[in-house]
């Protein structure tokens, strides 16, 4: 039985992080993973700083280009 919860719980995690993927929402947990994995010791982007990152990377902001969404 605990198995199935931890199974289903697994599932519904990588469904979620699938949709917001799919949506462009960007997964700070993710982030926060990889930096810590990959580059330890190193800081990392607070959300905010994160989530404005994302947004400009997508959008074009920070370029010299205005943040459009058409």
């Amino acid at each position: 039985m605990f198995s199935k919860l931890v199974k289903l719980r697994e599932t519904g995690s990588y469904l979620g992080q699938a949709a917001r993927m799919l949506v462009g929402m960007p997964d700070y947990g993710t982030y926060v993973r990889h930096m810590e994995e990959n580059h330890p010791g190193q800081p990392y982007m607070s959300y905010e700083e994160f989530f404005r990152n994302r947004i400009d990377a997508r959008y074009g902001g920070g370029k010299g280009r205005p943040v459009r969404c058409c």
